[in-house]
């Protein structure tokens, strides 16, 4: 079975968002001190060998001010804002390629505690249809991608494929199914499960390749707390089966893609 997981490194694009915050704001600090500064000709006349040190040094404290200021924007960007991801596998086709790279909203459900997860602003909770990134439960380092079937409280049953939620059928306009094969319960719960009932403060999550993905059937619910937020838009995709300086990989570019909401 596929899955999705991004590691805490490996699941970044090569200049993620907070990466150009960085260097978006020294550039516009180092471009601020040549504006202001004169000629470094005109610093020499008239100036003592003391004031010329006392200078330097007045420049990369400049410098140094403005890395660290840069390096707490970008943390705070990715902590509390927004954070970049790269699509990894298929188990979320045909919603999400491999290679899509997505912008997750880190805010959209709340204000929570780096590293523990604790909402400190409540603003609202995941509901059926969002797609979240997520801590995986039975390896925290690995982050998943899926799509929210069933939250806390909501009882979910797959019957040949089809999925139930409180006993009604589930209007699954985004799952795919490229398998006829249905598995019986004694094989595994990919086709047959449940029901189960979602406890509170969890929820149950799939992926869109319903044939193809390693998600909630196998491993059990996503804690409200390992949640890291909602993906929202694409804003690049290409594909990654191409090597990486190729012209096949830059000629690979979807650009239809780019810009469209995660829905």
């Amino acid at each position: 079975m596929q899955n999705a997981p991004f590691r805490k490194n490996h699941g970044q694009p090569q200049m993620p968002l907070e990466v150009y915050s960085f260097f978006g704001y020294f550039s516009f600090c180092f471009l601020r001190r040549n504006a202001e500064s004169p000629h470094p000709s005109s610093l020499i006349q008239g100036i003592s060998p003391i004031m010329q040190q006392t200078k330097s040094k007045s420049v990369i404290l400049e410098y140094i001010e403005a890395i660290v200021i840069a390096v707490l924007l970008a943390l705070f960007i990715r902590t509390f804002i927004v954070q970049a991801f790269k699509i990894p596998s298929g188990s979320m086709l045909e919603t999400l390629q491999i290679g899509d790279h997505v912008l997750v909203s880190k805010f959209i459900y709340g204000i929570k505690m780096p590293f523990t997860g604790k909402v400190l602003i409540p603003i609202k909770e995941p509901k059926r249809g969002d797609i979240i990134v997520f801590q995986y439960p039975n390896d925290p380092s690995l982050d998943y991608i899926k799509r929210v079937i069933a939250v806390g409280g909501e009882t979910v049953e797959s019957r040949d494929k089809k999925i139930f939620i409180n006993g009604k059928p589930l209007a699954d306009d985004h799952g795919q199914f490229k398998d006829s094969t249905i598995h019986p319960p004694s094989e595994d719960p990919r086709d047959n499960f449940g029901p189960v009932t979602v406890p509170e403060g969890k929820l149950f999550v799939m992926g869109d390749n319903r044939d193809n993905s390693y998600d909630s059937r196998f491993w059990g619910f996503v804690d409200l707390a390992a949640v890291r937020g909602k993906a929202f838009i694409l804003y690049w995709s290409w594909d990654v089966n191409k090597s990486l300086f190729s012209m096949e990989r830059f000629t690979s570019v979807r650009w239809g893609r780019i810009g469209h909401l995660v829905q």
